[in-house]
């Protein structure tokens, strides 16, 4: 029973901090879930039960979900560790815990090794694109039978289904990148 409790006190203040981040009065988010500002007042001081309907409304008012709302509260790690894979010469900091929409990762990292050479399997191809941004240094992309450098700053975004491979260019550099699920597998490696 305290769980229960406990949930639904999170969920009265997760409505009331969103509706607060957003700039919104009680009447505001009345008016966008169909409620009274009174009924939303109750619901968010809990003297009034939350159904679910109002529940499914407040929520989508608020552009978030039901999933969201309720997520667990439980003190997570949350630092983000490396990931070294020394073999490629790569270290990723997964700045997703899970895929986002669409399935896409986001991950930072430091790239310490030059691209593998051409031709070799580990010049991946996969269905999708793959997007990544310069944070520092310089990186070399092999993008078929080209030799693209990408410099701090700079962006690239290209079709997976070419033959590709990433490389650091005169020293180590870091990117951000956004992955697809096709491009995690291939360029994130799970490491033993």
């Amino acid at each position: 029973m305290k769980q229960e409790e406990d949930l639904d006190q999170l969920i009265r203040q997760r409505i009331r901090g969103l509706r607060l981040a957003r700039g919104w009065s009680l009447d505001d988010l009345a008016a966008r879930c169909y409620l009274s500002p009174s009924t939303l007042s109750r619901i968010e001081t809990g003297h009034r039960r939350i159904s679910l309907d109002q529940l499914v409304s407040i929520a989508r008012a608020l552009g978030t979900t039901l999933d969201q709302l309720a997520e667990s509260a439980a003190d997570e790690d949350v630092v983000i560790r490396p990931r070294r894979d020394e073999a490629h010469g790569v270290t990723a900091w997964m700045l997703t815990r899970e895929p986002g929409p669409h399935g896409v990762t986001v991950a930072k990292m430091r790239i310490t090794k030059p691209p593998p050479p051409r031709g070799t399997e580990e010049m991946g191809v996969h269905p999708g694109r793959d997007w990544f941004t310069v944070l520092s240094g310089t990186v070399m992309l092999l993008l078929g039978e080209r030799t693209i450098l990408v410099e701090a700053g700079q962006a690239a975004e290209f079709s997976t289904m070419v033959p590709h491979a990433l490389g650091a260019h005169g020293g180590p550099a870091e990117i951000l990148a956004i992955f697809d699920h096709d491009g995690q597998r291939t360029h994130l490696r799970p490491t033993a």
